[in-house]
């Protein structure tokens, strides 16, 4: 009896560390619109693909261009008119049968010439970067899914499209809180074989669902697969 007991508790100590769990992108991304305007670019070529440096979405930024365009012309007219009349405050300063009056006048001049130029730099800023962000391109992301197509009007907040990173994988289990010490120090195997994963993040605090458990989140280097389940041990 004493044996057979002690072969039960063998067993429920070997199973205890031992959990299954799919096989996912270590980041998800829902990418969302910050502007507002039409569609007029979407790639629905790179969905369910890996993005390589592509273009995702464009939204038409016509009126941008314009006051772009615009707001660099006006800018570069007020410098040369602050230099002229930066020059004429220079000159009426040393003039000593002027008044102070004309004197503070021309100063005022050159002084709200500066400030229309400081809101011109921040209106072209602001306008780079809202064209910046009409135009999504991604780098080397897998694109699971574009959420908008061409003609649709967007508004800030709107769902563009889902990306993942899928460089590494992440996989993550509950584990007992009372087992969370040990297996600190066990070896991690993937489907039975010994691997190099190492425990990237313990969640000290259970959730909702898994009271008695921590989250234990394990990194994966390289995964070729994705969506499967993947078999647990620590040893």
């Amino acid at each position: 009896m004493k044996i057979f007991l002690g072969f039960i508790l063998t067993l429920c100590s070997v199973f205890a560390n031992e959990f299954y769990a799919k096989l996912e992108p270590i980041q998800d991304y829902v990418v969302k619109s910050s502007v507002s305007g039409k569609v007029i670019f979407s790639n629905d070529k790179v969905e369910g693909n890996i993005s390589k440096n592509d273009l995702i979405i464009q939204i038409d930024s016509t009126l941008n261009d314009i006051e772009l365009k615009q707001a660099q012309n006006k800018l570069a007219l007020v410098n040369e008119m602050i230099e002229i009349e930066t020059l004429n405050y220079d000159r009426l300063n040393k003039v000593t049968s002027k008044s102070q009056f004309e004197k503070d006048t021309q100063k005022l001049k050159v002084i709200n010439l500066k400030s229309t130029k400081a809101d011109l730099i921040t209106k072209i800023e602001t306008l780079k970067d809202t064209m910046k962000n009409k135009k999504l391109s991604e780098k080397s992301k897998y694109i699971s899914a574009i959420h908008v197509k061409e003609g649709d009007y967007v508004n800030p907040g709107t769902s563009l499209y889902n990306a993942k990173d899928i460089t590494k994988g992440k996989l993550e289990v509950y584990v007992p809180i009372d087992s969370i010490k040990d297996i600190k120090s066990k070896k991690i195997f993937l489907d039975g074989k010994e691997s190099n994963t190492k425990i990237n993040k313990i969640y000290n605090v259970a959730d909702e669902q898994h009271i008695s458990s921590y989250k234990v989140q394990l990194l994966v280097e390289n995964p070729k697969v994705f969506s499967r389940l993947v078999k647990i041990e620590f040893k």
